[in-house]
């Protein structure tokens, strides 16, 4: 069993050919795709996609490059919607202090507020982090959040072993298959499968040998079969226990069809 744990299928770049990108997952064995809300508006879109398609579950919330506009209504309406069966968890959120969309008091704010909103809501948490590891640690740990994956994983073998112990999964993107991405490769090699998710993050990321397309749920493959190579293991095995671990984490019953 393969599954795409987080992806982007709501989004524009999929307008042309969204149902041809889906047909293209199940054939190449994705059983089930996880596609992350990162505003309110892309949180209703996924929802209604995964409300069309029984192989597809959605998250919602509001991504760090977004919360600036984010108000009072916004998480009314997030908490409304959350209460969805096919939504299964509370995110893409965090921090991103690489980019600074929106200014740095604001991220952290609303990554608070959030955070609080998915206890809440008991849902597990999706955590975007990039360039923001120390503050991010320290606000899942005053949250007493503790269940969720860190989300293409950008830090070190030391840290992910941090965030595994507050009961976390490590999320490993398409960039494992490249080249001069030692660092989480090496966090790949040396963590436990059973600690591990695979994605996708279309349609960025895009995994060895696609680099230069757009990504799409099909190329998962590719990733799990990186993960294989640097644990020495059948891609095979890797697969199932990631798809495994996702499934667990979220809360999908996996269906005999898959």
């Amino acid at each position: 069993m393969l599954i795409d744990s987080h992806a982007h299928l709501e989004m524009k770049e999929f307008n042309p050919d969204r149902e041809d990108v889906i047909e293209r997952a199940r054939q190449a064995g994705v059983s089930y795709i996880v596609t992350v809300g990162t505003n309110l508006a892309l949180s209703r879109k996924a929802l209604s996609l995964a409300q069309q398609h029984e192989n597809i579950y959605a998250t919602v919330g509001v991504h760090p490059h977004d919360v600036a506009m984010a108000d009072n209504k916004t998480f009314d309406d997030l908490c409304e919607i959350a209460r969805d069966p096919k939504v299964v968890a509370y995110g893409e959120i965090g921090l991103d202090f690489f980019r600074n969309i929106s200014p740095r008091e604001k991220q952290i704010e609303m990554f608070s507020r959030q955070l609080e909103l998915a206890v809440q809501l008991k849902l597990p948490v999706i955590i975007h982090d990039r360039d923001a590891h120390e503050e991010t640690l320290r606000m899942v740990k005053a949250s007493g959040v503790r269940c969720g994956v860190f989300h293409c994983f950008s830090g070190d073998y030391s840290m992910a072993m941090h965030c595994i112990d507050l009961g976390f999964y490590i999320s490993i993107p398409g960039v494992v298959t490249y080249d001069k991405a030692k660092t989480i490769q090496d966090v790949a090699t040396r963590v436990p499968l059973t600690t591990m998710l695979l994605e996708t993050d279309a349609p960025y990321l895009t995994p060895v040998p696609h680099r230069g397309k757009r990504n799409e749920p099909s190329f998962i493959i590719n990733t799990a079969k990186k993960v294989a190579q640097l644990k020495d293991l059948y891609w095979e095995e890797v697969a199932d226990v990631t798809a495994h671990n996702t499934l667990n984490l979220f809360g999908i019953e996996a269906s005999g069809n898959n």
